[in-house]
Order: C-alpha cells, then sequence, then structure tokens
C-alpha cells in the first residue's frame, strides 16, 4: 500500500524526474503516516503507437492506476479530497509538461496483503509505529498489536 503504476510514453521522465516524483509521492502517504517502505511506485513506458484515448492515438497521455491496501479513504467528501491532492501534487509531472492525464484509485482488502512475508500491523499500532520509524519489515508480537496510544477498542481501557 499503495501500489503505483505510472504508464508514461517513451522517454517522458529522466531518472532525475522519476526520483523526485516518486519522493513527492512518498511524502505525501507519509503524512497519513504510513511507512516508507509500503510506496511502491513503477513506472512503466509505453511506445506512442500503443496509446489511444477515445480510439484515437494520443502520444502525450499518463495514466495512474492506484491501489491502496492500509488504508481506506471513507466517506465521499474523504475520496473527493483525496482525488484532490493526488491530481495537486502530480500538476507538476503532468499539466505543468502539457499532458493529459487519469486517475484510477482502487481500494482492495488490508487483510489480503502481505509484505515480505509478514502481515502488516493493525493502523496505529505499536509494531506499525516501530515499522514507520526503522521503516522496515520485521516480526510483531500479539502485545504490539495494540494501539500505540494505549486505548483499546474505543472503551476507555489503557494498556501499558
Amino acid at each position: 500500500m499503495p501500489l503505483w503504476k505510472v504508464y508514461t510514453p517513451v522517454g517522458a521522465y529522466s531518472d532525475a524526474d522519476k526520483a523526485e516524483f516518486v519522493a513527492k509521492i512518498t511524502e505525501a502517504y507519509g503524512t497519513v503516516p504510513i511507512p516508507a517502505f509500503y510506496v511502491v511506485v513503477i513506472f512503466e513506458e509505453v511506445a506512442a503507437n500503443n496509446i489511444f484515448v477515445g480510439g484515437k492515438p494520443h502520444p502525450k497521455f499518463v495514466r495512474f492506476k492506484i491501489d491502496q491496501m492500509a488504508r481506506t479513504a471513507n466517506g465521499a467528501v474523504v475520496r473527493s479530497w483525496w482525488v484532490h491532492t493526488i491530481d495537486t501534487f502530480i500538476a507538476p509531472w503532468v499539466k505543468d509538461r502539457g499532458f493529459d492525464w487519469e486517475v484510477t484509485v482502487d481500494e482492495l482488502p488490508a487483510d489480503l496483503w502481505s509484505i515480505q512475508g509478514q502481515i502488516p500491523p493493525p493502523f496505529e499500532s505499536v509494531a506499525e509505529k516501530r515499522w514507520i520509524a526503522e521503516n522496515k519489515v520485521s516480526p510483531y508480537s500479539c502485545h504490539e498489536t495494540i494501539p500505540a496510544s494505549g486505548k483499546i477498542w474505543n472503551a476507555g481501557v489503557s494498556g501499558s
């Protein structure tokens, strides 16, 4: 979470462009926060004769397909805000360079996801906070699945 597949015309972005673009994508998800290593971006260059929009060749088109697993955007307002946020931070790489673009976000069940053989720890758990700090996958105990705040099930029960 998330997996960004970016389909671009051949030569649309230099290696430096890609590195800067990926840094901005990763930074955006860091505000959630999620571990930086959750963010995967794959650029796939597509030959001009293989990009069609509306049945016609379109050599200046970039397509973003984003799969998200660890977090979901609940509610129409949050979903609209997130798509607008994506459009805003990708603008320097598409709009400002004269490309047309399209974005879709798919939200997949988090319980059907693993990373390096580990089921990711629960949202805001002690283990997830550790993964964020260490920026790597590591085993975690049942005790680390509790919320980092120590609050369990919104019942006001404190853990220590």
